[in-house]
């Protein structure tokens, strides 16, 4: 009986300081029943070496390359897993997508995004594939969720949102972006709170304006590791991000958000309760609302895949064009660049001071 051919879509994954965390996804995670590792590629050789010899039992011999060129031209290589720095990774994608070749990446997706938005544009010009975990292509569950409620419930005008994410880090310096204030500003929101960054823009809207406050308390890198963002936004409504590398609490990575609507408040992911890796949301509303009536919970929910997932399936349907490149549920080139806005204009504020 011949044996059933392997569909997945071939990768190849380039940069692997940050990238090897998502070669386990690949092999052995989410990702696995939809992408099949096909070569490792980073300037340090010995690092692309000894995550080859890591791959479990049995998985096929891959591909080490110190060159990307060598990728975009192998025929055989469909897609590419761009996981070097942000600064410059547009002329990178540029070159990637001129190739023929379909990308996924990381956030943030650059530190400048006017150069962000016009490789965005010219990869769906060229009917190229340009995902990130951050914003997703496609609203996340508990986004969409959110999303979902605003509508049904009526909830009206955004008002305000409060926003935190923290993870206990104790990092030394290594010579890399995650040291250089104008490459990282703010560390823990740029690394961490962008996601959350990504989810308010989808929610509320492009930002008008920004003030961060960051300190550094335990980390020996030159960099923060206890930073707050406050935002205005366009329409009025106002908010905070925390985000820190400095909390051991055992509740890292949750992504809290509160929800302040003109008739009703949803919370995503607060309190002490925690249902695993699911995404808790509950609405709250006036049970009068002429008359400013007592506070009621009118739903509920739980939902898996939460904001950041990187969605490998609808990676490799894109690659397969069962996703068209222009499909007008996925997220726009300009929605991306909201967030790198907000980025950029931190970054301002710290080459300013």
């Amino acid at each position: 009986m011949p044996a059933t051919p392997d569909t997945r879509i071939p990768l190849a994954m380039v940069g692997l300081n940050f990238g090897r965390h998502i070669v386990d996804q690949i092999v052995n995670g989410t990702g696995a029943p939809h992408l099949r590792l096909v070569a490792l590629c980073d300037i340090d050789r010995s690092r692309a070496e000894a995550i080859a010899q890591k791959l479990p039992a049995g998985h096929p011999p891959v591909a080490i390359h110190t060159d990307i060129q060598d990728l975009l031209d192998d025929p055989a290589i469909p897609a590419i897993g761009l996981f070097t720095g942000p600064a410059g990774r547009a002329a990178l994608i540029r070159r990637i997508i001129n190739a023929g070749k379909d990308i996924i990446t990381t956030k943030p997706f650059e530190t400048d995004p006017d150069a962000a938005l016009q490789v965005l544009r010219e990869a769906r010009t060229l009917g190229r594939v340009v995902h990130l975990n951050s914003p997703a292509p496609l609203p996340a569950p508990d986004i969409a969720q959110i999303q979902r409620w605003v509508r049904e419930h009526d909830l009206g005008a955004p008002v305000a949102v409060r926003a935190e994410a923290h993870v206990s880090y104790r990092e030394q310096p290594d010579g890399t972006w995650y040291d250089d204030p104008v490459k990282c500003p703010a560390a823990p929101i740029f690394r961490l709170g962008i996601y959350l960054i990504n989810d308010l823009v989808q929610l509320f809207g492009p930002v008008a304006g920004t003030h961060v406050f960051q300190t550094r308390l335990f980390t020996k890198r030159p960099t923060a590791d206890n930073a707050q963002l406050s935002l205005r936004f366009e329409n009025g409504a106002l908010g905070s991000i925390f985000a820190s590398f400095c909390i051991n609490d055992g509740d890292h990575y949750r992504n809290t958000l509160a929800l302040n609507y003109e008739n009703g408040t949803i919370y995503r992911n607060c309190g002490p309760e925690r249902a695993g890796a699911k995404s808790e949301l509950a609405l709250v509303m006036a049970s009068n609302r002429e008359t400013n009536g007592r506070r009621e919970i009118v739903a509920r929910a739980e939902v898996s895949g939460g904001s950041g997932a990187y969605q490998w399936e609808n990676f490799a349907r894109a690659v397969r064009r069962e996703i068209p490149a222009d499909d007008p549920s996925l997220t726009t080139p300009e929605q991306i660049v909201a967030g790198l806005r907000v980025i950029q204009s931190m970054t301002q504020q710290f080459r300013l001071s």
